[in-house]
Parts: C-alpha cells; structure tokens; sequence
C-alpha cells in the first residue's frame, strides 16, 4: 500500500506537469487484468509486491541500443533501417530517428526493445522535459509518503496522546543499565544530582555525551544512588538501555498534534540521516532491517492495537520516502541528483551512463539488503 501512495504520487505528478505515464500497476509481472484509459494501461499484476509507474523516456535513446537487443538474423535482415535510426540517434535529428522507429515497426512493433525506443522518443519523454519538470515527478513520490506519515501521527496524536513517565519498564541485557543494577519498576528521580522531569530524561542521558554520571532512583520508595555509568553510542544517539513506562492521555487539539507529529518526523528523519552515515562507515550494522523485520514488526504491532499499527505503518512510509531520495540509481534520489548534473553540464547523459550508475546503486542496495536479511534471520533464530 505504502509502495502504491508512492508511485501514484510519481503519476499525478507527471500528469500534472504534462508527462502522460504509459502504465500504473499495482504489484509486477504478468497482468492479471488490466484496462486502457485515456492512453494509460492500470492493471494489477500476477506478483503482489508494491508497484510501479512507467513513465516514458527515463533517459536519452543512444545508437547501436536497439540493434544489440535483436538476434543476428534479425539485425542483418534489418540492417538498412537500424542504420538510419543510428545515424539520426548520433546526429540527434528527433524527426529522422523517429521515422527510422516508424519503419522498424511491422518487425519489431511487438517487442519491448522497439517499445522503449518508441516512448523514449515521444515529445513528452521525461528526458525531454525542463529540470524542474522532472524534479517534481521524481520528488513527488517521497514526498507523499512524508505527507501521509504527518497525517498519519498527526491523526493518532488527536486521537490519544502518550504521555511520557520516569518509570523504567525494562533493562536490555549487556547494557550501562544493566551493569549499574537498574531494575524494571524504578522511578528515575535525579540525572548528575539534577532532579528530572520525564519529558527531561532521555534528552539528560544523551547530553552526557558517554560521560560517567550518577542517577538517583526511587526503589520502593527508597532513593536509591546508581553509578556511576556512562551511555553508549547506539543508533545516533547516547543510550543506556532502558526502555520508559508509557501512559497513554486524552487526544491533543489539531495545532498541537500537528506540531508534535512534524517533531516525530523531523526526530525519525535526523535518527535515519545519522544511522545512514555510521552505516557508510560500518557502524550499527545491526540496526538494518528487511522486508521480513518489516512484516514482524507490522504484525507484532497489530497484535498489540490499530493505534502501534497505525504508527508503525507512518515510521515504515516516512522510511520509505527517505530512503529513497539516497543518490543512489534506481532510487528516486539517482534521479534527482542526475536531473540537477544534467542542468549543470547542460545536456543529457546517454543511456549508458544510467546503466553503469544503476549497477553501483544496485550492488550498494544488495549489500544493504544482505544484511538486513541476515539480521532478520538471525532474530528469528532467537
């Protein structure tokens, strides 16, 4: 679902700027059904895994593409028509190479080698179009899911607010807490010998910068000094493993619900912005996550209420938007970022170029995905 939001944000951007998509499928291979309208082909197809927009002429048409995608028959049977059309691809005379298509169609027509040059050479391919045209196309889809992952807390906020406490509520084994002997049901009470309010708590833990400090906790209704310890880097910030008691409380009014979800998101994002860096760098490896944590965490979330659904699924389609605008080929930042290289040199890049960028972008996500699955695997071995 969060795939499809995407992608349609990616077709009524392209609409709106005058870019016609071909095809607007909900999952990939073959049809199931599909329907032509006003040009387009909606369709739902055989394999259920999100969706896709085709969008024609992601990048300029080079000479010699068409002709390395036939059988050697046919390319010495059609040798004189491939000619001109690679004449005119390398004099980039539009007019010449389209009429060169044009006569290669009752052989190849039904082929999807002719059917991407024929889209790559209409006048509303995207490689055609002004900078900002296509900025918006490609920026359209992360920023739909960063709009409905706003509306999205910002509705549950309204509904019901958590409330933070003081009160521990559990203690990660091999971590600073559970070496300095804090236990589930404290009441964090002082932080440094300064008394703490709970919405003060994990703001004071990460000010320490991994400095030692001392904590005083009501046990039983006895203070109680721990320490000192020091929090450990963990996923950006200073941690010392313990997770807080939350409460839920009545719902905010929709200026307020609407500030603490832009706090939400702006937190997500900075937290993902930094865990990509370390990432580069291979830190917290650990932290990555597949499609099959993905699923685990969706359903552990459903099992515990609509409302965990509900924010689980805004974090996962606010991780989708992000993780996209990485300037990495196929991800709609390689796009971008190409888009704006292409503004600065002043003419498109062939498609070769696309090509080899692509396979950096995809080995990179392969080794990304490796490592979430592995870690994924391993959890579900306990």
């Amino acid at each position: 679902m969060l795939v499809l939001i995407h992608e349609a944000g990616h077709f009524v951007a392209a609409r709106a700027v005058g870019m016609t998509p071909r095809k607007f499928y909900l999952g990939f291979g073959p049809p199931l059904v599909k329907r032509v309208r006003r040009g387009v082909e909606y369709g739902i197809g055989s394999i259920p895994l999100g969706g896709y927009v085709k969008i024609p002429g992601m990048n300029r048409p080079s000479a010699g593409e068409l002709r390395k995608l036939l059988s050697p028959a046919d390319q010495e049977r059609l040798r004189a028509p491939l000619a001109r059309l690679d004449v005119a691809l390398e004099a980039e005379d539009d007019d010449a190479a389209r009429a060169a298509c044009a006569e290669l169609e009752p052989d190849l027509g039904e082929s999807r080698a002719w059917q991407e040059l024929d889209m790559a050479l209409a006048s509303d391919a995207y490689w055609r179009q002004d900078t900002w045209r296509r900025l918006v196309v490609i920026s359209a889809g992360p920023a739909i899911n960063l709009v409905f992952a706003i509306v999205l807390f910002t509705g549950l906020f309204m509904v019901s607010s958590v409330e933070s406490t003081r009160t521990i509520a559990g203690v990660v084994k091999g971590t600073p807490a559970a070496a300095a002997h804090l236990h589930a049901g404290d009441t964090i009470v002082a932080i440094g010998g300064r008394p703490v309010s709970a919405d003060q708590v994990t703001g004071r833990i990460r000010a320490t910068a991994g400095k030692p400090f001392t904590m005083t906790v009501d046990r039983h209704g006895r203070r109680v000094k721990i320490g000192p310890l020091s929090a450990r880097l963990d996923g950006g910030a200073y941690r010392i493993g313990v997770e807080i008691v939350a409460r839920s409380g009545p719902g905010q009014a929709p200026g307020a619900a609407f500030r603490n979800a832009l706090g939400t998101t702006w937190g997500v994002t900075r937290d993902t912005v930094v865990g990509i860096a370390h990432l580069a760098r291979g830190r917290d490896t650990n932290q990555v996550s597949s499609t099959v944590g993905i699923v685990r965490a969706s359903q552990q979330a459903w099992r515990d209420g609509v409302r965990q659904f509900l924010g689980v699924l805004g974090l996962i389609s606010l991780a989708l938007g992000l993780l996209n605008l990485l300037p990495l080929l196929p991800l709609d930042g390689g796009h971008i970022l190409i888009a704006l290289v292409e503004k600065l040199r002043g003419r498109t890049f062939r498609q070769g170029v696309y090509i080899r960028y692509s396979v950096v972008g995809l080995a990179l996500l392969a080794v990304v995905m490796y490592i979430g699955l592995n870690n994924d695997l391993r959890n579900l071995g306990g």
